[in-house]
């Protein structure tokens, strides 16, 4: 038993000698290793970054084409309907000949303009000018019928200005005042199929205020 007992107090002044050694130590810390005289520190930023801002603004386009949140924008508008032409493809082309993001054709672009349909292929800011140009002349030529049927029910929609407008660029200002005169009856199709009732439907409801009414607009 006396055995025992020494050898646990011998165990303890071992571990208490152990543990004072450990903690008792005079080294410091020479901070003069972590010195930063005599470094070259003075860093500025390329010029690079100069340079591509500078790239960036010469291929920019107008302010109203660029929102975090497109909603029932107008921008929101114009990229949906792109999306429904062309999948927004710039330099889509389909079967029937009809060019670019929003699909236009040859006589179409005649009328804003634009003569040389191989040229405007290649020109995504003059596509974003043509559409703008052609949706104002289509609110003029359908300003009578915008007044007059917006907020009406044609087979189970209410007609709004941005549905005219819509259906305006898939079927021409023409088709559009057939089917709100008749009220839906004159249903025009494209060659794919899709009517006048779809687009009148399916784009409803967008802010297109921003596109004033110009009998004469021209995009170029």
């Amino acid at each position: 038993m006396v055995k025992n007992i020494a050898s646990y107090i011998t165990i303890a002044l071992t571990i208490c000698v152990l543990l004072h050694v450990s903690f008792k130590t005079n080294e410091t810390i020479d901070l003069s290793k972590y010195s930063t005289k005599g470094l070259n520190l003075n860093y500025t930023v390329s010029n690079d970054a100069d340079d591509s801002d500078n790239l960036l603004a010469s291929n920019t386009v107008p302010d109203y084409e660029f929102s975090p949140y497109l909603g029932k924008s107008f921008v929101g508008f114009k990229e949906a309907l792109a999306f429904k032409e062309s999948g927004g493809n710039y330099f889509s082309v389909n079967t029937y000949g009809y060019l670019g993001k929003y699909q236009f054709g040859a006589e179409t672009l005649k009328m804003i303009g634009i003569h040389n349909p191989a040229s405007f292929l290649k020109n995504p800011r003059l596509q974003e000018k043509a559409f703008i140009a052609n949706t104002a002349r289509n609110k003029w030529i359908l300003r009578r019928d915008i007044k007059n049927f917006v907020g009406k029910r044609i087979n189970g929609i209410i007609i709004t200005e941005s549905g005219i407008l819509a259906a305006a660029h898939l079927a021409g200002p023409g088709s559009v005042k057939k089917y709100l005169r008749s009220y839906g009856l004159d249903n025009f199709a494209d060659g794919y199929g899709t009517t006048v009732h779809y687009y009148m439907k399916r784009f409803s409801g967008y802010d297109t205020s921003f596109v004033k009414p110009n009998k004469l607009a021209k995009a170029i």
